[in-house]
């Protein structure tokens, strides 16, 4: 990745960035929408330069304002073309039914979410049958890399040299998501899910509830994609995460396959 030094040498860069991070936020904001209010305080930037920003987009076609509640929203051009990079980047259609398999075998919410940059993206949700529910993931939420389980996971099985140049580039991880995920302590979480195979969250995002991912690679092993299970504390006791976790590695290694095969 390319550093702040690096883009900021390219001409239009900073323009570039604030408008793809702006874009990142509206996307993430779901078919509700974002007042121009929360995306200025969420990107760090003015009113008057979101607004300008947002504008353009939209002229583009890339995010579309609602009239009535004023709030902004992805644009048809978004979908334009997500549908043509959907046939290189998404795997949801090939991984429907072994994320649908997971939840029904666990009774735990299970999700499948994809790697983009230094961050995780949830495409994929499907209920457990237990009552209970943990609701700190769904579709389109995003989690950087190491804080959520599919992230964890994800972070655990990169080059020791890719995982080195994270800490660099993100030496805020405490500050923003509490002592936890220090490096020092997430490291340490790191080598624990390298040696079990699959990474166990305990409650550290939402007390009480836990998570467990496992990474899915790519043809050329690159840990691309993870599937995790999202439950209550009281459903992860130690004997049930041993299970919990074979099951959520056969899921894993199953669609692992499938991606090879595609």
């Amino acid at each position: 990745m390319d550093s702040a030094a690096e883009r900021g040498a390219v001409p239009g860069a900073q323009a570039i960035a604030r408008a793809a991070h702006l874009l990142r936020l509206v996307t993430a904001a779901g078919t509700t929408g974002a007042p121009i209010g929360a995306l200025a305080a969420d990107a760090d930037l003015t009113r008057p330069t979101v607004h300008r920003l947002l504008t353009a987009l939209r002229r583009e076609g890339l995010v579309d304002r609602d009239e009535t509640t004023g709030r902004w929203l992805p644009g048809p051009e978004l979908y334009l073309m997500g549908t043509v990079a959907a046939s290189r980047y998404d795997i949801t259609a090939t991984a429907r039914d072994i994320v649908r398999s997971l939840a029904v075998r666990t009774e735990e919410s299970a999700f499948l979410s994809v790697r983009r940059g230094d961050e995780t993206v949830c495409l994929l949700r499907e209920e457990g049958s237990f009552p209970i529910r943990s609701f700190v993931l769904s579709e389109g939420v995003r989690f950087p890399l190491g804080v959520a389980s599919a992230g964890l996971a994800i972070l655990a099985f990169q080059a020791p040299h890719d995982v080195d140049a994270y800490f660099e580039r993100h030496p805020d991880l405490a500050a923003t998501w509490g002592a936890a995920h220090g490096e020092k302590r997430l490291r340490a979480r790191l080598r624990e899910t390298q040696e079990r195979g699959f990474a166990v969250n305990p409650g550290l995002i939402v007390e009480g509830s836990w998570g467990m991912g496992a990474a899915v690679f790519t043809r050329e092993g690159d840990p691309q994609w993870a599937l995790s299970l999202t439950g209550v504390q009281f459903r992860f006791g130690p004997d049930r995460i041993a299970e919990l976790g074979r099951t959520l590695l056969a899921h894993a290694h199953q669609l692992t396959t499938r991606v090879a095969q595609r």
